[in-house]
């Protein structure tokens, strides 16, 4: 009783400090481990972290976080040699699942994610604050912010890599079960750690994550972790949040979708090029 008494007269105190039209942004240092799938297997240790140290600059990025009390975009930022602000990133936004910018507003549920997929622009929509925390006691400090502990089981999201290692276990499983409920809705799931901050009183956070009494600044999964490195509040140049409006607008159940048949479009096309190689030989 005492620590919610402390939580909640310190979240009172915080949104004291706040005025109406008060604006935000948090930088956010994303550290991915590189899932290699079923290609891994063909793959020495060497090859292995050859390739992580050639894909470090991609595995590392900074995205920031730019809120006020209802809306926010969370966008990679620019840098140098990234013309148009994707740096060549096109491939491997879709391997990580990075996407492009991620907008929220909290007072019309809406959650939007701008993103390019084999050529074609997607807006995937989904509700803002749907994850189910479960809150901890644990407490630490990040920088100057005392910040809480939230746990949640979230499905993990379809990219081609994760996509082509289902369709592999799929076929697995169809080999004893053909056609089953089972195969049709196989779904991975992963644990969350999010850690909050109630003297930033949104309920704001990286990526697709959020729906906490504070400001999320640090998120880990088991193959990532996004940590917020700075904190500036109220910029001397404000930032109009703007609602993404290009591409087609589709569930996030939906695009996913049509990530995997794309993956299995691949795969048969991959599959057939190398029944074709082995027969010429």
């Amino acid at each position: 009783m005492k620590k919610f008494f402390f939580t909640t007269t310190f979240i009172f105190i915080s949104f004291s400090l706040f005025s109406q039209d008060f604006q935000g942004q948090a930088f956010y240092k994303t550290k991915t481990n590189m899932d290699f799938g079923s290609w891994g297997d063909k793959m020495t240790t060497e090859q292995k972290n050859m390739m992580k140290e050639r894909m470090k600059p991609f595995l590392e990025p900074v995205f920031i976080l730019t809120f006020d009390k209802i809306k926010s975009i969370y966008k990679e930022e620019e840098s140098l040699g990234a013309p148009g602000g994707s740096g060549g990133r096109g491939w491997t936004n879709i391997m990580m699942s990075n996407g492009g910018p991620i907008y929220k507003n909290i007072k019309s549920d809406k959650h939007l994610q701008s993103t390019e997929f084999m050529g074609k622009k997607f807006l995937i929509s989904q509700k803002a604050n749907e994850i189910n925390w479960l809150m901890q006691n644990d407490q630490k400090m990040i920088g100057n912010y005392l910040c809480f502990k939230a746990t949640a089981m979230i499905a993990k999201p379809k990219t081609i890599t994760s996509a082509w290692s289902n369709n592999e276990k799929k076929n697995i499983v169809n080999d004893s079960i053909q056609n089953s409920e089972i195969n049709q809705n196989y779904k991975e799931f992963t644990t969350v750690t999010a850690w909050y901050t109630p003297q930033i009183p949104v309920t704001h956070g990286p990526a697709e994550y959020g729906g906490l009494p504070g400001l999320i600044l640090e998120i880990s999964t088991e193959n990532s972790v996004i940590l917020c490195t700075k904190v500036v509040m109220n910029p001397e140049k404000k930032i109009e949040i703007l609602e993404p409006s290009k591409g087609e607008l589709v569930s996030k159940i939906e695009f996913e979708n049509i990530v995997e048949v794309k993956v299995n479009e691949m795969r048969d096309m991959w599959s057939g090029q190398r029944g074709k190689s082995r027969r010429k030989n």
